[in-house]
Order: C-alpha cells, then sequence, then structure tokens
C-alpha cells in the first residue's frame, strides 16, 4: 500500500472558479460546460448557497429545442437539478469510491464548512484509488 498517496477527496477535488448562478442563461451555462471540458457545475445563489447542479445532461433538452427552434431558452434555474448529492472535504477517497459505486452522478459536489470546496469526478477517485494500492 502507497501511504504517501491521497486518503482524502480534499486532495483531489477539482476548484470551481466559476459557479454557475440560477439566472445565467442556459446556452451560456452550456457553452462554458465545454469549453471547460466539464461534465457539471454547481449552482449558487447570491449568497453563496448551494442551491443545485447542471451537468451536460441537463444541457440536451435546451439544446435539441434549440435545434429546431434556433433559438436557446431559459435560464439554469430551468434546467438544473435542485437536490445535489454532495460529499464533505474530509470523506476518505475509499468511501468516496462506495458512494460512486452506488451512484449515478459522475461528477459530485464537495462541501467543506458548508461552503462549495470543488468538484469531485469519479474518475480522480479511481485514480485515487489505484495511487492507493
Amino acid at each position: 500500500m502507497n501511504t504517501t498517496a491521497p486518503t482524502t477527496i480534499a486532495h483531489v477535488l477539482h476548484r470551481v472558479a466559476r459557479p454557475l448562478s440560477p439566472e445565467t442563461q442556459i446556452r451560456e451555462a452550456a457553452q462554458r460546460l465545454v469549453d471547460g471540458g466539464l461534465a457539471a457545475l454547481p449552482v449558487l445563489d447570491d449568497a453563496g448557497r448551494l442551491v443545485g447542479i447542471l451537468t451536460q445532461k441537463d444541457c440536451f433538452v435546451p439544446a435539441v429545442s434549440a435545434s429546431y427552434y434556433r433559438t436557446w431558452k431559459g435560464a439554469v434555474a430551468d434546467h438544473m437539478a435542485r437536490e445535489v448529492q454532495t460529499l464533505e472535504a474530509g470523506t476518505e477517497i475509499v468511501e468516496a469510491a462506495r458512494v460512486f459505486a452506488e451512484s449515478p452522478h459522475r461528477v459530485l459536489v464537495v462541501m467543506h464548512e458548508g461552503a462549495v470546496a470543488g468538484m469531485l469526478d469519479r474518475s480522480d477517485v479511481l485514480a485515487a484509488v489505484l495511487a492507493m494500492s
């Protein structure tokens, strides 16, 4: 076992430079996901509280609609998931692997002291587990 490998998800999460707001237009949000190569972004209200998550999958309905009507309609709030599965930054890597094994999500929001600390991708957790063994 590699004792120098990170043991908590705080060491492998991705910081979010620009989270979305509920008012962000859906086309802009989809473009940010694509440009950043991101699977999802957290949605924060004006007070910085987590109110949802927008995934690439959430963008497909408005994208298909835009292909017919030549216009993107709606804001992030109209398409985001309001129930967000989160993990605490101090969660052990192995526990995060168990959560991903039981979850359909590719990415989870990581919290620290009530605030969004970043995003955790399942591929990063798998890489961390491999580094531990």
